[in-house]
């Protein structure tokens, strides 16, 4: 299953390719969009797959003691870490490209600037905390 599932992703990726040459080269949203769909569609199909094949190991193996609420315990650090440095990547992002247009028609204000995108690294760092709570907790 390895093989076919190694086979599908990387006619994902040739699949478009070879759309873009026999179009002539025109069509380069077309082919992202294709690519963006088949890879995500493999990859929801590949994990749907896993997950499937885990349930019944989880359901044998009784002695391992690994509930559903610590693995929902677990989903739920993953997220809080995982969204909130997505998050506090973008407010960084914005915030520093503008304190760098800030700075460069007034070079005083850098203090105040970097204050700003510490704020938003917070962010991930709570994110982060949370996580750390959830696991412990």
């Amino acid at each position: 299953m390895l093989n076919v599932l190694f086979v599908l992703v990387l006619g994902s990726v040739l699949a478009p390719l070879a759309y873009y040459k026999l179009s002539g080269n025109k069509n380069g949203k077309a082919c992202m969009m294709l690519n963006v769909v088949t890879f995500f569609g493999l990859l929801l199909a590949g994990s749907i797959y896993c997950i499937g094949g885990a349930v019944p190991a989880f359901a044998e193996a009784g002695s391992t003691g690994l509930s559903v609420g610590e693995g929902l315990k677990f989903i739920g650090a993953a997220l809080s870490t995982g969204l909130s440095g997505i998050g506090g990547g973008i407010a960084v992002a914005q915030a520093a490209s503008a304190a760098i247009g800030a700075m460069s028609e007034n070079e005083s204000i850098m203090g105040k600037t970097l204050i700003f995108v510490a704020l938003a690294e917070g962010i991930a760092l709570y994110g982060l905390v949370i996580s750390i709570m959830i696991l412990n907790g």
